[in-house]
């Protein structure tokens, strides 16, 4: 599975799996100025490729900021994983690709929602959904 972006096809691909609710979607919040992200994206997208059943997603805060700007991103790389519109995970990941990809196995074990996530990390489905309705 390749990592997604907000290109036109990727995102409706990206709201079909969000609707469908049963795969597993996991969100990188990067800048494009960011070293850090620019040297994780490579062990982001290796991950994606090892779990061709979870969708993986790559918004830069800036680019995409009518996507994910009312989402308070503290520090670099930051993570939210959802299932549906359940978000599992949001926080701030070492940006290690064993670290990341153990966070994303754990992950894709769970149902239960995350309650210490912000509302606008929350909304992000909801959001991509009015971007194309």
């Amino acid at each position: 599975m390749r990592v997604l972006t907000t290109a036109a096809d990727d995102v409706r691909e990206l709201l079909t799996h969000w609707i469908e609710g049963s795969r597993l979607v996991v969100v990188a919040l990067c800048a494009a100025w960011c070293d850090t992200c620019n040297e994780f994206r490579a062990s982001f997208e290796r991950i994606a490729e090892a779990r061709p059943g979870i969708v993986f997603a790559w918004l830069d805060i800036e680019d995409d900021s009518d996507v994910c700007a009312d989402i308070d991103v503290e520090n670099f790389p930051t993570l939210g994983i959802y299932r549906g519109d359940v978000l599992l995970h949001f926080g701030v990941s070492l940006p290690q690709e064993g670290t990341v990809a153990r966070l994303v196995d754990e992950m894709a074990t769970r149902t239960a929602g995350s309650v210490d996530a912000p509302e606008a990390a929350r909304r992000l489905p909801a959001v991509l959904k009015r971007r194309l309705g």
